[in-house]
């Protein structure tokens, strides 16, 4: 009776420690999320949305401890451009080609928080690193972001040559004038929880 009661208490304890857990995870509601693009070349610049897949945020307490998100490549949208029009066509086809994500083999993106320090700046609350993931190439960034249970906010730029993403890139390419791209991509975040 005695073991009874005490492996009783150990799965209760468990459970407890689990359920605690859980409610420290919040998760990212995908359709009210928002990620936002801007690349520039030395011509001009064009922008654009992808969607937010999945995710979670986690909390030890009210302090943003970790989380994670995953982002749909296939989605990625072209704003500058009328929709429908060649070039805004031409351009979608070509940001999915293998020049540059190469979604038909590589659908998802994503991004895992390693670390979370109070930020050095007015920018954000948090400064943030964690682990990007495109195209299969996984580096680490770091960027300033506004979280709370509800919500976050951060602009992250990373280098798009780092992921294997060469075209029309002066780090790769000689002589390329005006037809040059910037490796530095811009992605505005807006995560949402549920």
């Amino acid at each position: 009776m005695k073991k009874a009661n005490l492996l009783l208490a150990i799965v209760a304890t468990v459970a407890i420690s689990f359920s605690a857990l859980a409610g420290n995870e919040y998760k990212v509601n995908a359709k009210s999320s928002k990620l936002e693009w801007l690349a520039k070349k030395v011509t001009g610049q064009h922008n654009g949305a992808i969607s937010i897949k999945s995710g979670k945020l986690i909390f030890d307490g009210n302090k943003l401890s970790g989380g994670e998100f995953v982002i749909d490549m296939t989605t990625i949208a072209v704003l500058d451009l009328e929709e429908g029009s060649k070039m805004h066509g031409k351009l979608v086809g070509h940001l999915n080609s293998a020049d540059f994500f190469d979604t038909s083999k590589f659908n998802e993106a994503n991004f895992k928080i390693t670390s979370v320090k109070k930020a050095k700046s007015d920018a954000g609350n948090y400064e943030i690193t964690g682990d990007l993931t495109i195209k299969g190439k996984t580096n680490s960034i770091t960027f300033p972001a506004n979280v709370d249970k509800k919500s976050a906010t951060a602009k992250i730029v990373f280098d798009r040559s780092k992921f294997d993403i060469r075209y029309g890139s002066n780090s790769f390419f000689d002589n390329l004038g005006d037809k040059a791209i910037y490796d530095d991509v811009e992605m505005t975040v807006s995560l949402v929880t549920e």
